[in-house]
């Protein structure tokens, strides 16, 4: 279900032709791609400005590079094209795993939340924020019952804005967020030292499954 590498896109619909939309993204736009060499599957999610998300998985980011993706990137449909011209909210980010952590048999379902957390890390500083989030941070919020994985990500290409580093956390329920684990987590010495530091500043977004994941046809 998972890849070694993903694509983290956004794009927000104008209310008239919302459905319209999820037409076209569910019947020709994931299809198109995961069909591709090295795509694994893709699935969607809806966030709380009606901001839809697909994270497509790779088994790495040359799936990207191959003559199969780069004709359906520079060979649109007409559909292709007027959809994407009146989109808004648009964002892409391309990114390697560097670690994960499941709780047992999380990885054969789709959590219906999906919780984003992204940072600009300084270059000098990302061994030990590596280190916090995967020996301490982690550890803690998968005490949590309903916190049902971890999948942390060195982001090479984004935009609009330019993290580094996006830790994807699959939830059972919104009620993780208010669990006495992530309270935990959040109070811990080590987290106290690095969001001392002025660049320590994430953003966060949840978002709900939409539809159901299309899987790379083997």
């Amino acid at each position: 279900m998972f890849g070694k590498s993903i694509l983290f896109s956004e794009m927000v619909p104008e209310p008239g032709w919302e459905g319209a939309f999820n037409d076209w993204y569910d019947g020709e736009h994931i299809p198109l791609r995961v069909a591709a060499p090295g795509f694994v599957s893709a699935q969607r999610y809806l966030g709380p400005e009606r901001n839809y998300l697909a994270v497509y998985e790779t088994q790495s980011l040359e799936a990207f590079k191959t003559p199969e993706y780069t004709a359906i990137k520079t060979q649109p449909s007409e559909l292709t094209r007027r959809m994407l011209k009146d989109v808004s909210g648009f964002t892409r980010y391309l990114g390697n795993e560097i670690s994960r952590v499941m709780r047992p048999g999380a990885e054969a379902i789709d959590p219906p939340l999906l919780y984003a957390v992204w940072f600009n890390v300084p270059t000098d500083r990302l061994a030990d924020f590596d280190a916090w989030y995967e020996q301490d941070h982690a550890l803690i919020l998968m005490k949590c019952a309903q916190w049902l994985g971890i999948r942390r990500f060195d982001i090479v290409d984004g935009d609009p804005v330019p993290f580094n580093r996006l830790a994807i956390h699959y939830l059972a329920d919104r009620a993780a967020l208010d669990s006495p684990e992530r309270a935990e987590a959040r109070a811990t010495p080590w987290r106290a030292r690095i969001a001392a530091e002025p660049w320590f500043a994430g953003s966060y977004k949840v978002f709900e499954r939409h539809g159901a994941r299309q899987m790379h046809a083997k």
